[in-house]
């Protein structure tokens, strides 16, 4: 089992990175790849070694939660890597396991791969199974899943505080926002405009 990689960001594509470790390139599939494209010098990438008869998979995350949280999402019937990449794409871990806490269908069924009854087996399967998953922020509401009446204004602010966290300017972000305006609808989440957004910084 490989736990984590640590090596030099070589290349992203719109669903993996290559790492360099030293000499062997890995193909790194992740949830935001662009999000290690910021980084300089060696970087860590907490991966999940997925094992099939015909084929062999690296998954890599930024944090040890979202790496925790892929592990027990594939433990639910239904759910597989490609689909458990897709929550954690859609949604951060913080808001997919308070939607989990408090039993918010419609949050879940929005996320990519996710039906209703999905949905309820991932409740029934992992609510009783997250315990130090985000509990004091689901206990202070720090962080409720985005509420129907949540516009994509809020959720590009959520992103935008994000984007710069990684050291994007504002200047930089506003000339992203205004090439990604456009296409925006309230069902975007903040990491799917972080996403959207990095793969425009990236490009340029």
């Amino acid at each position: 089992m490989i736990d984590f990689l640590r090596g030099q960001f070589i290349h992203v594509e719109s669903d993996y990175i290559v790492l360099d470790v030293h000499g062997v390139g890995y193909r790194v599939f992740c949830p935001n790849p662009y999000a290690f494209a910021k980084q300089e010098g060696e970087i860590i990438v907490y991966t999940h070694h997925h094992v099939r008869e015909d084929a062999m998979f690296l998954f890599g995350f930024v944090t040890r939660e979202e790496q925790r949280l892929f592990r027990k999402l594939i433990e639910v019937s239904g759910i597989g890597p490609k689909v458990a990449l897709g929550i954690l794409a859609g949604g951060t871990p913080d808001h997919v396991v308070t939607a989990i806490y408090q039993e918010n269908l419609t949050f879940l069924t929005k996320l990519p791969g996710i039906g209703k009854k999905t949905a309820q087996r991932m409740i029934l399967d992992l609510k009783d199974k997250l315990d130090g998953f985000g509990t004091a922020a689901y206990e202070t509401g720090l962080f409720a899943p985005p509420s129907e009446e949540k516009g994509s204004g809020s959720a590009w602010d959520e992103a935008r505080e994000g984007l710069k966290a990684l050291g994007y300017t504002d200047s930089e972000l506003d000339k992203v926002w205004l090439k990604l305006k456009k296409d925006v609808t309230t069902a975007d989440s903040v990491d799917v405009l972080m996403k959207r957004a990095l793969q425009m910084l990236f490009t340029g």
